[in-house]
């Protein structure tokens, strides 16, 4: 195949900018070749280089506390949790990809995070998610919805690992453009964790796996730009998953590790042998020599190009310690997996690339990577105009609902309060039999085998909340995800991040990105949770409209002692139910503004850090001294969409509750505020004095506002919701709108 000349239209063409293309050739001394523009093209698109993140990103807590490596070090974050033990854990969005191709789109986002998790010697132990959609009455939302649903099911449940946890939303902004956020979590023998590193001259580079086909090709260029009619076009850009491959591989992977037949792995993610073959070198100062010839393809006539830029998935490069190769082939043999040496380590700093008796690449892998010489931009900001019109919006001004009781039912069906059992159900949350707590509660729960502890997990974002204020919404995501963790009797350790914005060339987006990043660090610092790493995906736009800005939190916590995992359902008859933490009548951006006035405006709730560490301490010490039967915080919908999920939760032993929930001004606004900082707890009677002088030290205000028991939910003397009402309400609302069975 002829290759084409290169020039600047053809570098644009690339998505690289004059400026870019002249860089590249200054720092070569030449013009590049065909394959190398391709390989700039996406080691420098926004998806790989973070080219106008990283400066930013650079100012969040990125160490400390149990972190075991500095994030953006790894393939995924590492923290220790004791006993010779770590977590390793790491959010990714697979967002363009799902667009166009939601099921293999989804599929291979799982794909891929499991990969950065077993690459650094962990075994996968969960994964969650977090989704984001437009109006379930667009049919197109429903084929992505179902397809994504599906595609993430699938591949988690044949590769065997449970998926526990996650959120979903639907919102008219995310209709073009669905965000698909998957984390994974794994375990890891701190003795056994294996760098993502080339060093050691002469040492053998090792291509495993799947073989290299013409899936993906540019694929994080395609995640670098916004999504628009001319996307279908790009479906050759979404990969293809095969879960049972990557199971085998984890296997193998797992099993060379142990047999400490490595000096380092890396999943051929974005930009496939490109990227994985520059970030290793640069990593160990090191370079590498490559035969493409070498390397197992599975279509005909590729050329050294389409080969370098495949993301053809559950593939690895692994370097090898010499004299380890017929050992490291014999166990891939075993596992019925391509194992082939393409190349060695070398000493000179540079990749060098060969295919058919011509070198076709010669680049330092310094030029390519993060952190090395990739471009880095600080864009132009400027605060958005709608902003001024949202901050001013007097939220008294709304008038009263005729029917209070219609409301909350209107509210409680909402899509994005509703139970999400039918998404769940097509997961397998139990396979591995570490789960404890699967979906449904306010985190999962994870048992770590062999020792009396646990994690718990949770995704957490209110997208809403981050566009009418993407500093304080940003913070409030920090701080929910740490609450829920908590709920569950979890001291929070860390958080990764999957960062959703739009086009960061223009300054209102920037500004908003600038302003959540703010947020994030100091949230982060305040709580102790530093970050571990996790992505940034730009672009989330269609030619109607950006998405709300949608920084998601993947935080992660440990139970020290089984017996303090505490769940958010009513457990007894006759147990005291109280809320800790004050309502400010607060329904700027909530659910009740949209579902029942269909607006989206109005100040955020406040989040105060300290407040919010207060509640943690408190509950914590209440859970660990066995002083509360159940915890549920209190956020999307309010008080009462909380106190209705404690009742039925559990489906097969709903208890009811009998409460006198308190009205500063109005109705509509205590019984729907989202507040920050509150939850709902039990308290068995015969605690009652032990649990309210511990209360009362501390400096979380708390009120008793009834008891549980009953069939129904009873609120003032005035509003009752039976059971199959609640039922009806919660549990067939997604079903119904996607005409299906429940």
């Amino acid at each position: 195949m002829k290759e084409p000349v290169v020039n600047l239209s053809l570098a644009r063409e690339h998505g690289l900018t004059e400026e870019e293309y002249g860089w590249i050739c200054e720092r070569l001394g030449r013009t590049p070749t065909f394959t190398e523009l391709g390989i700039f093209s996406v080691m420098w698109s926004e998806h790989c280089s973070y080219k106008n993140s990283i400066a930013l990103l650079k100012t969040l807590p990125r160490s400390g506390g149990r972190l075991l490596v500095s994030a953006g070090e790894e393939n995924a974050g590492l923290v220790d949790i004791g006993d010779g033990l770590a977590v390793a854990f790491k959010i990714e969005s697979h967002n363009h990809p799902s667009a166009v191709e939601p099921y293999q789109g989804a599929a291979t986002g799982v794909g891929g995070i499991l990969r950065d998790i077993f690459t650094m010697g962990a075994r996968p132990i969960a994964c969650l998610n977090s989704l984001r959609f437009g109006p379930l009455s667009d049919p197109r939302t429903r084929y992505l919805f179902e397809g994504v649903v599906k595609g993430i099911g699938d591949y988690g449940n044949c590769f065997g690992v449970p998926t526990v946890g996650g959120e979903i939303y639907f919102d008219e902004s995310y209709k073009g453009n669905p965000l698909v956020n998957a984390m994974a979590i794994g375990i890891v023998d701190t003795k056994y964790v294996v760098s993502a590193t080339a060093k050691g001259k002469g040492n053998p580079v090792m291509i495993v796996g799947s073989s290299t086909g013409r899936d993906g090709i540019h694929g994080a260029t395609f995640a670098s730009e916004e999504i628009s009619e001319k996307s279908e076009a790009k479906r050759p850009s979404v990969q293809v998953g095969d879960p049972f491959t990557e199971k085998l591989l984890l296997e193998a992977t797992l099993e060379i590790i142990k047999q400490d037949l490595v000096i380092g792995i890396q999943d051929m993610g974005a930009a496939g042998i490109s990227c994985s073959t520059s970030e290793m070198s640069a990593k160990g100062e090191s370079g590498m020599i490559i035969d493409l010839n070498k390397v197992p393809l599975r279509e005909e006539g590729m050329s050294a190009y389409e080969i370098m830029l495949s993301e053809s998935q559950e593939r690895m490069l692994v370097v090898a310690k010499k004299g380890c190769e017929e050992k490291i082939k014999e166990i891939f043999l075993k596992w019925d997996l391509h194992c082939e040496t393409i190349g060695e380590v070398t000493d000179k700093e540079k990749v060098v690339i060969n295919y058919d008796g011509e070198k076709k690449v010669e680049i330092s892998p310094v030029e390519l990577v993060l952190g090395g010489n990739a471009p880095v931009y600080i864009r132009d900001t400027e605060e958005p105009k709608y902003l001024e019109e949202t901050r001013k919006f007097n939220l008294k001004s709304l008038p009263e609902p005729d029917n209070v009781s219609e409301a909350f039912e209107k509210i409680f069906s909402s899509p994005n309060i509703a139970s999400k059992q039918w998404v769940y159900q097509q997961y397998d949350s139990m396979v591995r039999t570490n789960t404890v707590v699967g979906p449904g509660s306010d985190s999962a729960v994870i048992l770590i085998k062999d020792t009396n502890k646990a994690l718990a997990a949770k995704t957490d974002c209110n997208g809403r909340f981050v566009y009418l204020n993407p500093k304080e919404g940003t913070k409030i995501a920090v701080a929910e995800s740490a609450r829920n963790v908590v709920c569950s009797g979890a001291v929070p350790l860390a958080i990764t991040n999957c960062l959703n914005f739009g086009n960061p060339y223009k300054p209102e987006m920037y500004w908003t990105f600038k302003k959540a990043i703010e947020g994030m660090g100091e949230a982060c610092k305040f709580f102790k949770t530093p970050v571990t790493g996790g992505n940034v995906s730009f672009y989330n736009e269609s030619p109607d409209t950006s998405v709300y800005p949608t920084p998601v939190i993947g935080m992660v916590g440990l139970i020290e002692k089984l017996e303090n995992i505490t769940t958010a359902q009513f457990k007894n008859d006759g147990d005291l139910i109280y809320l800790l933490g004050e309502d400010y009548e607060e329904v700027g951006g909530s659910e009740y503004m949209k579902v029942i006035h269909n607006l989206v405006t109005g100040e955020i709730p406040k989040i105060d850090l300290q407040t919010e560490k207060d509640l943690h301490k408190l509950l914590l010490y209440l859970i660990e001294n066995g002083l509360v039967n159940s915890a549920h915080d209190i956020s999307d919908g309010g008080v009462m969409c909380a106190l209705a999920e404690c009742c039925i939760i559990n489906q097969e032993k709903p208890i009811g509750a009998h409460v006198h929930l308190p009205v500063k001004t109005r109705e509509d606004f205590s019984f729907f505020s989202e507040s920050q900082s509150r939850v709902i707890i039990s308290v068995n009677p015969d605690n009652q004095e032990k649990f309210e002088e511990a209360a009362s030290k501390s400096f979380t205000p708390f009120v008793l506002i009834g008891e549980t028991g009953g069939k129904s939910l009873n609120v003032n003397d005035q509003y009752d919701y039976p059971f199959q009402l609640l039922f009806d309400l919660y549990y067939t609302a997604i079903p119904k709108r996607m005409n299906v069975a429940h």
